[in-house]
Order: structure tokens, then sequence, then C-alpha cells
């Protein structure tokens, strides 16, 4: 154990930007910490233990409060601006910048009790969901709103941005509803006609759906088999079951879920492949920045192109399927081998149908789940409309864009995403953002290398080569505009979703 004096003189030694990195550093432990716990309460932990690991997790999510808005830290930041620093150490201390400024407009009362109201509403929306409860679940909902509009509020004076603005830039630095207004009514002007044309072609298309019993230990089987193809780190990850698939942990230890249904198989199987994606990103970022805010994604949107370019670019597309084809009829061998068809499996992975469940959706009408949250909890979070009007707006959204009511139906409308249980306003674009990078990225990529051939080759590594040394290695030492122009000479451009969704939709096969 060192001295006192040795401590000291070590700490005098460090630069204030140094000492900035072992305060985050220490951060990152807890936050470590805290996301495995996260994990384990929604995929292993007993439900009788919520109320403890609740009061847990809050009193966690204070303590990093306040390591992150210690009093020292102003004037360190100041220090540190003076110092000569690298170009990279400048991007770094700037997210730390970010950071502590995002946690200081938050008062550690208003942390602990928006995470003590998250967790309360989360776990008991997991049965009233099930159960159609909206009254049970506005009780809970009534209080995460509350104070999600409390914390846009502050935000918003902070920042000097709107009330959603403010939460959008948790998620999406830079990006604004202005800019998000211009993408989305764009892109419903030729939606839906797209999906209609799509829908009248597939009419005519004969296929073998999948019937039976898919046991949950084969689909885990064949999960697994997948992320090894699509070079999964086994060492640093694992894969669990949850009520609602999603990725947590941290880069060193990463945690996917997928949720089974032994009716069919198809679901869980691009669950995994997608939560692989947000995984592979994880396990691909900076690992000399590991720990620091600069080492973390770059944004939500940035997250979803990750996982949407594994899902969609690479996972429905004729060469991957062709694998899935394969693995998926030694797997199920006991079963009608038409299903696993490669021509068959490609008419089921890309099958457009309008539907209820956004997890559910296909490629083409998912944008459409997107809008529709997104101007929702937009219109919420700036005032112009209640919470108590959500159910009646979701259905009237659900009839425009899609053609089908939620009239009554909260567990197939309002309730069935886990996002607004905790207050999570402002991440539903980064869906949609997420599959518009995506595109533009397989742009680009195919302008060096043949996807299709490396794809059917089984060795995918050129493609993740591409990907770790344009996004993951990047981590947040650029801003997303720098990022996705270093990477594809041009900021975002939704004409290359458009023209993927229309290539792989419309043209003959």
């Amino acid at each position: 154990m060192l001295a006192p004096c040795i401590l000291l003189l070590l700490e005098i030694i460090m630069t204030t930007y140094q000492q900035l990195t072992e305060t985050f550093k220490k951060i990152s432990h807890f936050q470590h910490l805290q996301a495995i716990c996260g994990w384990d309460q929604a995929a292993k932990m007993p439900s009788g233990g919520n109320q403890a690991r609740s009061e847990a997790m809050a009193e966690l999510s204070v303590h990093i409060h306040a390591l992150l808005t210690a009093p020292e830290l102003e004037e360190a930041f100041v220090k540190a601006q003076e110092e000569s620093l690298s170009t990279h150490e400048q991007a770094s201390l700037r997210e730390m910048h970010r950071q502590w400024q995002h946690a200081n407009i938050l008062s550690k009362e208003l942390v602990q009790a928006k995470s003590m109201a998250g967790a309360k509403c989360e776990h008991a929306w997991r049965n009233q969901r099930g159960e159609n409860d909206w009254q049970g679940f506005e009780k809970n909902w009534a209080e995460v709103v509350k104070l999600s509009k409390e914390e846009a509020q502050i935000r918003a004076e902070a920042t000097g941005l709107s009330a959603y603005d403010a939460m959008l830039d948790i998620y999406e630095p830079g990006t604004t509803s202005s800019q998000l207004d211009r993408v989305f009514v764009d892109v419903k002007t030729w939606l839906p006609g797209l999906i209609d044309q799509v829908i009248e072609k597939q009419a005519s298309e004969s296929f073998i759906a999948p019937s039976g019993t898919f046991s949950t230990e084969q689909q885990k089987a064949l999960g697994i088999e997948v992320m090894k193809l699509l070079q999964f780190d086994f060492h640093h990850g694992r894969l669990d079951e949850s009520v609602h698939p999603f990725c947590g942990g941290v880069p060193q230890d990463v945690r996917i879920t997928t949720r089974y249904n032994e009716d069919e198989f198809m679901q869980s199987l691009m669950g995994i492949v997608h939560e692989t994606g947000h995984a592979r990103y994880e396990q691909g970022l900076p690992k000399r920045y590991a720990g620091l805010p600069a080492g973390s994604a770059r944004s939500m949107g940035i997250h979803e192109s990750q996982s949407l370019f594994f899902e969609m670019q690479i996972g429905r597309s004729s060469a991957f399927i062709e694998h899935l084809s394969r693995l998926a009829q030694k797997q199920f061998s006991q079963h009608d081998k038409g299903i696993f068809d490669k021509n068959n499996f490609q008419k089921l992975y890309t099958r457009v149908e309008k539907g209820f469940i956004r997890v559910d959706a296909d490629e083409l009408t998912y944008p459409a789940h997107v809008i529709l949250r997104y101007e929702i909890e937009r219109d919420l979070i700036n005032g112009h409309i209640k919470h108590t009007d959500v159910p009646e707006l979701w259905n009237e959204k659900m009839k425009s864009y899609l053609g089908l009511s939620t009239r009554g139906n909260f567990n197939h409308g309002c309730m069935q995403d886990i996002h607004w249980t905790d207050g999570a306003f402002g991440y539903f674009p980064s869906y949609t953002l997420g599959a518009m990078y995506a595109a533009q990225f397989m742009t680009s990529m195919k302008k060096v290398l043949d996807v299709n051939d490396v794809i059917s080759s089984g060795d995918l590594s050129p493609i993740f080569n591409w990907l770790e040394t344009h996004i993951w290695s990047q981590g947040s030492l650029l801003t997303t505009n720098e990022l996705v122009k270093q990477a594809t000479g041009e900021i975002l451009n939704a004409e290359h979703f458009k023209q993927h969704l229309s290539e792989r939709y419309t043209r003959d096969t």
C-alpha cells in the first residue's frame, strides 16, 4: 500500500486532465455494477427481489450522481482546458464535460425519485401489459411522466432548448425535433405508398410458414451458432432470456437477451442478430478510452445503426439468409425441410405486413411505428397533450399510418414498449435514424467491398474490419456528423434508406 505522501506526490505530478480521467474511470466502475444489476433485474432476479433491488439501484444512482457533481470538478474542467492536450484528449475532455453538465443539471432528489418511479412502473408493467391493464399502468406511469417533464423543463432552462429537444439531446447530441420533423415528414410522403405496393406485390407469392414446436433449447443453440458467425466474443459476453430483448452490460462484459416463442423461431433468431450488432459495437469500442465517455457509443442512433446494420443490411441479405437456412435446417431437422429452403427463408424474412407490435415489425413498416411514438412523446414532453391522451392518440395514428385500430387494446398499443416506463423520452427516433445511418454505411462499404461475396464466404471479417475502422474504434471522439461524414463523405442522407428499401422490396426476384 502506497504511503499517503506518495499518493499526494502522484496527485501533484498528474495533470488535471489525468485526474479527471481517474475520476471518470471510478464513475465507470460503479456504472459497470449498475449495468449488471439492471441486466440481472430483467433476466434473472426473482420478482420478490424487486423492491430491495430498486432501492439499491436508486442508492447507486445517487452515489454516481454525487461523484459526477462533486464541486471540485467545475474548477478541474477550467484548469484542464488550459493544459496542452492532444486532439483525442481534447475530444475526451469534451465528452467528460458534456457528461458532467448533464449530471449537474439535475438534483440528487430528482435522480433518486425518477429511478424509484421508473423501477416501480417497469416492474408492474411486466404483468400489467399481459393483462391489458391500462388503469393500473397509468397510475404508476403518471409519476414517471410528471418527473420526466420536470427533468425536461430543468434541462431546457439549462440548455436553451425546448423541453423535448433537451431530452432528445441525451440520446442524440446535436439533433433537434425540427430536424427530425423534416426527415420524418418526408418519409411519410413515400412510405405508406411503398408499403401498400409491396404488400400487393407479395400477395401472390406462396411460401411455407413455420409450423410445429421449436424448443427454446434448439432456438438458443441456433442463436449461438449465428452469433459465432457474426464473431461475437463469448469471452466478454453472453446470451440470456428476458421479457424484452436488450443489450446491456459493459464492453468487457456484454449481456444480450432475446425472448423465445416455441410456436416459431424467426423473431428470436433475428432478435439475436439485432442485439449482436449492439454487442459487437460495444466490444469494438476504443480500449484506449475504456471507462471514459470518449470510449462510449457516439449516440443511440449510431448504436442502433450497428444493430440494424447486422439485422437488416447483413441479416436479411440473400447471402446471409443462405447461412441462416442451412443452420436452421440442421438444428430443426425434424421439421419440413421446405421451411428452410433458401428462397422460402428469403420470402419469410422480407415479408411485409401491417402489424401492431414494433419489435415484431418488418423492415418496411418499422419506421411508421417509430414516427408514431416520436410524435406522441414530443407533444407529451412539450406539454401539448396529457399522458391520459396517449391511448386515443395512439389509436388515431395507428389507423392513419398502418390502417389498424388499437382502441381498448393497450397491450398491443401504448403499453407495448419498455422505454416510457422509466422515462426514456427522446429515445425512439434513434431507431429510424439508425436504419438510415446503416443504409448509408452499407452504400459506402459497397464501394470498397463485394459485400455479398464476403457474406457468402462465411468469413465476415472484412465487413467488421470496415465497421471497426470507421465506426467502432472512434467511440465518441467525433461528433455524430463528423463520424458519419468521415465514414461516408456526407452527413445523414435519408435518400440511401429510401433507395435501399425500394431496391430490396420492389425488385423482381
